[in-house]
């Protein structure tokens, strides 16, 4: 039974090293950073050992492709540390939903626009939801009046991403911060 076809470059865990580089010749970068050209792979090996180093290969796609000595475990746990970094400065936007009625309070309207600005100052997006029930159905321009009205307050903070659309009973809005 023939094994399958296992394609050249990097391992699951990080870059080729020591004994897994089976090309004949390679370009050499020692531990201090100094370009000694095209060396034969056990010589390099052999330097590698001599300064108690590893033997890492950098560039596997060029020809001859590029090896450096240096310290594998160093190398991994740096990589490591960097990815912890990128993870940790991400931020991921949230939309938040605000759901209002067509005939509310001036009050109600005034805390509901708090807690827009707050979500706006978190960076989130906000989805503002007008809900119609019964026979404000046949005021839809209360809605839509109330909406704008919305629109024009979070102006200074605030795009719209989505303008205003009816869907079934709900007219949706979705605002993000500028």
């Amino acid at each position: 039974m023939r094994r399958p076809f296992k394609a050249e470059g990097p391992t699951r865990d990080g870059p080729r090293s020591n004994r897994e580089i089976r090309i004949p010749r390679i370009q050499l970068i020692n531990a201090e950073g100094q370009n000694l050209g095209i060396v034969p792979t056990d010589q390099a090996l052999a330097m590698a050992e001599e300064a108690g180093l590893d033997l890492v290969e950098i560039s596997p796609n060029t020809e001859p492709p590029v090896c450096k000595i240096l310290d594998l475990g160093k190398l991994k746990y740096q990589t490591q540390k960097k990815a912890a970094e990128a993870r940790k400065k991400q931020k991921i936007i949230e939309i938040k939903e605000i759901k209002m009625r067509p005939n509310i309070d001036t009050h109600d309207y005034e805390v509901k626009m708090k807690a827009i600005q707050r979500f706006f100052e978190e960076g989130d997006k906000v989805k503002v939801t007008l809900k119609f029930r019964g026979r404000e159905m046949a005021h839809m321009e209360l809605g839509m009046k109330l909406l704008l009205q919305v629109k024009e307050d979070t102006q200074a903070i605030a795009k719209v991403e989505a303008e205003p659309k009816l869907e079934g009973r709900q007219m949706m809005m979705v605002l993000a911060p500028k």
